[in-house]
């Protein structure tokens, strides 16, 4: 049975750069650079505006603010009235997503930044009000994220994690340290979970996503 042979690294940065970034983006990546953030990839944003655009996003929450580089994107695929809320434990890096927002032509009632623990600061929010999670925060909170996000997205709703693959490390099972374990850990919660409809995308460093099935 013939097989399909795995992208070549040119294919791989051919489909990461489908969708180029702006000055926009670019400047928050390059913010992101000074003060040792690691934003999503441009392939991976580019994900990230396809399914707020898809889902008609009205409400977004983001855990893991950065440089803005992520809530540019989500915003840009959000309906024109859409409120992203994001969540960051730095303020110094929520000032740098603000400016992001700014720059990228965002008025300030459509991003609500909060300064806190995630794990703190979710359940704060309403049951069912969200139609898309988006995490990118501390990798051994994940399965206390998708706890979360099981609660905050509306039937139909969509949760996504980035760095599902952690950096090659997921797909190799001698490989036991803490956050590849808790993320190793949540694809098999998003794989097994009767209430969700799962698919792992090899974008960037992998993308995790699961539909919330409607009640």
């Amino acid at each position: 049975m013939p097989t399909t042979d795995p992208l070549s690294s040119a294919s791989w940065a051919y489909a990461e750069d489908f969708v180029a970034e702006d000055a926009v983006l670019l400047a928050a990546r390059a913010r992101a650079t000074e003060v040792g953030v690691v934003p999503i990839g441009p392939g991976g944003g580019a994900t990230l505006r396809f399914l707020a655009a898809v889902l008609d996003a009205r409400s977004v929450v983001e855990i893991g603010t950065g440089t803005g580089v992520s809530g540019v994107w989500l915003l840009r695929g959000m309906r024109p009235d859409g409120v992203l809320t994001t969540v960051d434990l730095e303020a110094e890096h929520q000032r740098l997503a603000r400016q992001a927002f700014t720059e990228a032509g965002v008025p300030t009632q459509r991003a609500r930044t909060i300064s806190g623990a995630a794990l703190d600061v979710l359940p704060r929010l309403t049951d069912g009000g969200y139609d898309l999670v988006f995490a990118d925060g501390d990798k051994t909170e994940y399965g206390a994220y998708l706890a979360e996000a099981l609660r905050l997205l509306r039937p139909g709703g969509v949760v996504v994690f980035d760095n599902a693959l952690w950096h090659d490390r997921v797909a190799d099972p001698a490989v036991r340290d803490e956050e590849t374990v808790a993320v190793r850990e949540l694809g098999r919660l998003v794989a097994e979970h009767e209430d969700l409809v799962p698919l792992l995308l090899p974008v960037g460093d992998g993308l995790l996503l699961a539909r919330k099935r409607d009640a």
